[in-house]
C-alpha cells in the first residue's frame, strides 16, 4: 500500500486529502466521510480508518480526506452542504487523475449524511452508510444501491431509527449486535463487512 497525505483544491479552499493505493492496479476507488467535525471527527477517526483498510484490501483507493475547517482543511463548518461541495470537488480531482474508475462511497455518522447528498450527484457504485446520523439529519432517498451498518447498541443514533430510515426507502441494513455508535471492540466484524460488500 502506498499512502500519500496531500492538500486539494476545493470550493473553501484547500482540503487536506488521505490517499491510500492498493498494491497492484486499482479496481475503483472509495471516498471516506468522518463523523462531525465539531465533535471531534476527523479523518483519523478509528471507524473512518477501518473503512478505509477495508477498501484498500478490495482494492480500491481509498480516499480520506478532512471536512472543511478540520486540520489543514481551510473553511468552517456548512451543516453538511458545503461539506457536500468539498466532496463533490474532490471527486472530480481524483477522477482527473485516476481516471474513470468507479465510486463507492463511505461515510460514518455525519460523514454518511453528507454522503448521502454527494450520492444524489456523484454517479457510483454503491453507497455504504455506517452508523448513519438519520435521527439528527434529514435523510432522503438513496438514487444508487446502498446499505446500512449500524450497531444494535448505539447510544447516539438509536438502532430502531436507522431500522424506520432503512425499511422506509427499502435500504437493506446490517445490525452489528451488541456494537456502540463508535463500534468498540467491533471494528473487525466492521470492516469483515465492509469487505463483503466491495470485494469482487
Amino acid at each position: 500500500m502506498t499512502k500519500h497525505r496531500l492538500r486539494i483544491k476545493g470550493p473553501a479552499g484547500a482540503i487536506e486529502t488521505v490517499i491510500e493505493e492498493p498494491v497492484g492496479t486499482p479496481l475503483g476507488l472509495a471516498l471516506i466521510a468522518h463523523p462531525h467535525p465539531l465533535k471531534g471527527g476527523s479523518l483519523d477517526n478509528k471507524v473512518a480508518w477501518t473503512l478505509a483498510r477495508a477498501a484498500v484490501a478490495c482494492g480500491l483507493v481509498a480516499v480520506r480526506p478532512n471536512f472543511r475547517g478540520v486540520g489543514d482543511s481551510a473553511g468552517e463548518y456548512d451543516h453538511g452542504i458545503g461539506e457536500t461541495e468539498d466532496l463533490l470537488a474532490l471527486s472530480r480531482a481524483i477522477t482527473a487523475h485516476y481516471g474513470e474508475l468507479a465510486w463507492t462511497l463511505m461515510g460514518f455518522s455525519f460523514g454518511a449524511y453528507v454522503q448521502h447528498r454527494v450520492a444524489q450527484e456523484l454517479h457510483a457504485e454503491r453507497l455504504i452508510m455506517v452508523g448513519p446520523a438519520v435521527s439528527m439529519y434529514s435523510f432522503e432517498a438513496t438514487r444508487i444501491p446502498a446499505t446500512i451498518i449500524h450497531g444494535t447498541e448505539d447510544e447516539v443514533i438509536p438502532f430502531h431509527a436507522a431500522r424506520e430510515y432503512a425499511d422506509t426507502h427499502a435500504i437493506p441494513l446490517i445490525a452489528i449486535e451488541g456494537a456502540g455508535h463508535f463500534f468498540h471492540g467491533k471494528l473487525r466484524e466492521l470492516q469483515t463487512l465492509v469487505e463483503a460488500l466491495c470485494c469482487p
